[in-house]
């Protein structure tokens, strides 16, 4: 079903520049639009140095904006290619006045373009779609083309967080990791049952728990 377009979209993105970068997609090659730079200054857009985690996929925000308010002395950046969804996010960070959070409008196959090499401490992939007809492996945000491109920005020990739903997904995520010479520091294959106190619930993860699916988590070095 295709999801109805929220009213003003452009003018509530435009708002909220200050914490938004939106991608230039005027190349629609993806790879000739990645190999442009046009890399975020962390120290301008935080006023400060700290360590800065990256969240591939936010969705409506409820993640990285409690992530932001639990950790003050950790920056965040949010990825969400739909701006329809991501507004939400944006819209709440803003509300909430979370000033160590900062959004990209962007694909994830981008985002080289905007960061720095070895500028991110740690990645979280929450729920990414599992994508299984055959034939979109590679698309997968697990798949070695991502993995490999990951190292790009991610630092020398940096951290990879996967949680899913998707039992096949999780396996592949596995082998992905393994494939590609990243250490695996945890499997969890029913992450609720652990009762991690830690572990913040997602929009998605709350759906998927209520219907009786195990919520898988993975947790690799680079």
């Amino acid at each position: 079903m295709r999801m109805h377009r929220k009213s003003h979209l452009d003018e509530r993105l435009n708002s909220c520049g200050d914490i938004l970068t939106v991608a230039d997609l005027t190349d629609k090659n993806m790879k000739h639009a990645a190999a442009q730079k046009d890399e975020l200054d962390f120290v301008k857009i935080f006023k400060n140095g700290n360590p800065v985690n990256l969240e591939i996929g936010c969705g409506k925000g409820k993640f990285i904006c409690e992530m932001a308010a639990r950790f003050p002395q950790i920056n965040f950046i949010a990825v969400e290619k739909i701006s329809n969804v991501l507004i939400e996010a944006v819209e709440r960070a803003k509300a909430e006045n979370l000033l160590n959070v900062h959004f990209i409008n962007s694909a994830a196959e981008v985002l080289p373009r905007y960061l720095k090499e070895a500028s991110i401490d740690k990645i979280y992939l929450n729920f990414s779609n599992p994508l299984p007809k055959l034939g979109y492996a590679r698309q997968r945000l697990t798949h070695p083309k991502f993995l490999n491109g990951y190292r790009q920005y991610l630092k020398k020990g940096g951290e990879i967080v996967q949680k899913t739903d998707d039992g096949d997904f999780y396996l592949f995520s596995l082998e992905s990791y393994a494939s590609c010479g990243y250490e695996i520091l945890e499997k969890c294959e029913d992450l609720h049952a652990v009762c991690d106190p830690e572990n913040i619930v997602t929009e998605h993860e709350k759906k998927f728990a209520d219907m009786g699916k195990n919520i898988y988590r993975i947790v690799v070095k680079s």
